[in-house]
């Protein structure tokens, strides 16, 4: 017998959070995952913890971590997107790594919870990217706390991949006007890809997320694609560059085409205004890449601001949507063992209420 622990860090603990080990124990593989399905690799796991069945569905942190670290052996690597979420201590988080003489400190979770975090999880979706560039300072602190196997998945800031500018309080003057940054390449390399040079091993996709279009915005459908065409042209190469439309008119065979020229991955993105994951996998030459990369985000059809409303503050799931985990654990499961690509599957607790549960429930097969 052999002990299953947290996935392995070949960094030093963090100074303030206190860890806790892994106390699962299961047969030594003797074979490589790609050998047998992902199923028997779970299974391999749960022979040691079976009797964890007999209490219920709850969240179980060491649980999923054995589970997910198989996985991740295996190329398929399952997360959340973002991970600061205060909904989650007790699940994932221990409240008391981040107390101050009894007292939670709310900037002490933001800035040390994503080392806890990766204890248990093997990657994550830094939606924090879009919102601005990245500076040194931190990114050095985000990676210095994970494990050195721990893949990140980065979104590119809006400030290239926005057409025009939302009427947001954030864009100031700016609002409601055009870009003139959008897809700039060299923007793109000195304000954001070239920071991450340093972690490069690191990072396995690289988002360019476009929000929804308007039909002002591009002189049909060819125009966008052939701006789109020479930016990913225009990238350096070499890095895991992926694109997420949310225009469901633009999701064509062409745009694929475009994608798959360039070795860039189409995000399957379960969004309000995009076909279901489900759907979209049903589309020839879905995988444009030699990775593949999907997020559930959303149910089709309700509004991010409505989500927030209804799931806020994701202490718990609040509705099941069941095709997105049928679905995801479809690619989990059984579309790795046929194509051999890595996989990146990210959860967001505007999906269902809580991404942890979503994603205990599709390893488990509820």
């Amino acid at each position: 017998m052999c002990p299953i622990s947290p996935i392995g860090s070949q960094r030093p603990a963090h100074p303030h959070l206190r860890t806790r080990p892994l106390s699962l124990d299961v047969p030594a593989r003797s074979r490589s995952l790609t050998a047998f399905s992902l199923v028997d690799a779970v299974a391999v796991v749960d022979q040691g913890t079976a009797m964890l069945d007999l209490f219920g569905p709850a969240f179980d942190r060491d649980w999923i971590a054995a589970r997910l670290k198989a996985l991740a052996e295996a190329q398929v690597y399952v997360g959340t997107s973002s991970w600061k979420y205060e909904g989650w201590l007790g699940m994932l988080y221990d409240r008391a790594n981040y107390e101050n003489r009894g007292r939670f400190s709310k900037t002490r979770f933001e800035q040390e919870c994503l080392h806890e975090y990766g204890q248990y999880f093997p990657s994550v979706c830094v939606d924090a990217g879009y919102y601005r560039f990245p500076d040194e300072h931190y990114l050095e602190r985000l990676i210095n706390q994970v494990p050195t196997n721990f893949k990140f998945t980065w979104k590119v800031t809006d400030e290239i991949t926005l057409r025009r500018f939302p009427k947001l309080p954030r864009f100031g003057d700016r609002r409601g006007q055009l870009n003139p940054n959008f897809l700039n390449a060299e923007l793109s390399y000195n304000s954001f890809i070239r920071l991450l040079e340093p972690y490069r091993g690191q990072i396995v996709s690289l988002i360019f997320e476009f929000a929804e279009f308007r039909p002002a915005d591009f002189q049909g459908l060819d125009d966008f694609l052939a701006q789109l065409d020479r930016f990913l042209q225009a990238l350096p190469s070499g890095w895991p560059y992926s694109v997420e439309i949310r225009t469901e008119n633009f999701f064509t065979d062409e745009y694929l085409q475009v994608l798959a020229k360039r070795g860039v991955a189409h995000v399957l993105s379960q969004w309000s205004y995009m076909p279901e994951v489900s759907e979209q996998l049903k589309r020839p030459g879905i995988f444009t890449a030699n990775f593949r990369v999907a997020r559930f985000l959303l149910r089709r059809g309700r509004p991010y601001e409505r989500a927030v409303q209804i799931f806020s503050p994701y202490r718990e799931t609040r509705e099941v949507d069941e095709d997105a985990r049928a679905t995801a654990r479809r690619l989990v499961f059984d579309l790795p063992l046929n194509e051999g690509k890595p996989l990146f599957v990210y959860i967001n607790n505007r999906l269902e209420g809580n991404a942890l549960n979503t994603i205990w429930s599709i390893i488990r097969g509820d």
